[in-house]
């Protein structure tokens, strides 16, 4: 069975691709960075999602000898001009404070009338060999963004996005249902058939 990593330690993202690949029947070893932790995080330095997935998959698969997966996401708001985008994680200044994060873009958006909340979740999936050769696949998913934070599933700002054809936000479904329709989830099954042709 071919081993592949991906590029988080973040447990949660480690089953979230593990599910989906047995789902398609796809039989491979996968671990998590945390099983290589010599190796360092990798500085996200890219100006869009796949300049970022890549750096960290390319990294990983380096480091380590084998095939890497890296994913970046985030939040692009329409009259934002597609903001926070990259910066979704820090956009309130300091790198992974969801409260502050939120809470910031709920401001910014206040005067701000439903019609013109539209806003999409993005994930780039990027898959790294190490002989260099590169796959980047992308996911979205479109909604609508509440004045209010609801629900107490996810992080982020899922408690703050409305999928469509939903009427509740995504920190409203469970991780199963999220999963189904997620960005992350749509990028990852979009790279399985890859992994299968290029691993397998």
């Amino acid at each position: 069975m071919r081993k592949l990593v991906l590029a988080t330690r973040n447990a949660h993202k480690v089953g979230e691709l593990r599910a989906i690949l047995g789902a398609a029947g796809l039989e491979v070893d996968l671990v998590g960075a945390d099983a290589f932790p010599e190796v360092p995080d990798v500085a996200e330095t890219g100006v869009t999602f796949a300049e970022n997935a890549l750096l960290k998959a390319h990294a990983l698969a380096r480091a380590t000898g084998l095939p890497a997966v890296a994913d970046d996401s985030g939040l692009c708001v329409d009259v934002l001009g597609g903001a926070p985008g990259i910066f979704s994680a820090r956009w309130a200044g300091r790198h992974g404070d969801d409260r502050a994060n939120l809470e910031l873009l709920l401001a910014q958006l206040s005067d701000i009338a439903d019609p013109h909340r539209g806003a999409h979740f993005a994930c780039a999936a990027a898959l790294a060999l190490p002989n260099g050769e590169e796959r980047v696949v992308e996911g979205r998913l479109r909604g609508t963004l509440r004045f209010e934070p609801v629900g107490s599933f996810g992080f982020g700002y899922d408690p703050i996005l409305q999928p469509d054809g939903y009427s509740v936000t995504c920190a409203e479904l469970t991780p199963d249902q999220k999963n189904a329709i997620s960005h992350r989830g749509e990028a990852f099954r979009a790279l399985t058939p890859i992994l299968r042709d290029l691993l397998v």
